[in-house]
């Protein structure tokens, strides 16, 4: 049976689904522009599922993809993500280094508070 409301959570979850790789595949579009806003989509989505491509997305030669990969990890709650976003503490740029410490600090207090 589909359309009726038993079937509403698992349309939703397929839509989200859909979305996520979506915003995955524009992770490796040529555009710096299509990357952090996908990157950002993804923080919005907050879907486990884009762990890895924003794990991948903090090694981008773009600035702005890098930060806005450390903001969609943070919000994601993975803390799968904090070693991969230690080696952001030593990026050039200071607002990718100041997302990079303050996404470390809210993934390893909500690791805390779930396994303390």
């Amino acid at each position: 049976m589909t359309g009726g409301s038993g079937g509403s959570g698992d349309e939703s979850s397929g839509r989200d689904t859909a979305r996520v790789r979506h915003f995955l595949s524009l992770l490796g579009s040529g555009e710096e522009v299509d990357r952090w806003k996908a990157a950002e989509a993804l923080g919005r989505l907050g879907m486990g599922e884009a762990v890895d491509g924003l794990i991948e997305a903090l090694s981008d030669p773009d600035w702005r993809v890098r930060q806005k990969a450390a903001w969609a990890l943070k919000e994601i709650g993975d803390a799968r993500a904090i070693p991969h976003l230690r080696r952001l503490l030593t990026d050039r740029y200071e607002g990718v280094k100041d997302m990079a410490e303050e996404a470390i600090r809210v993934l390893g207090s909500r690791t805390f508070r779930e396994n303390g």
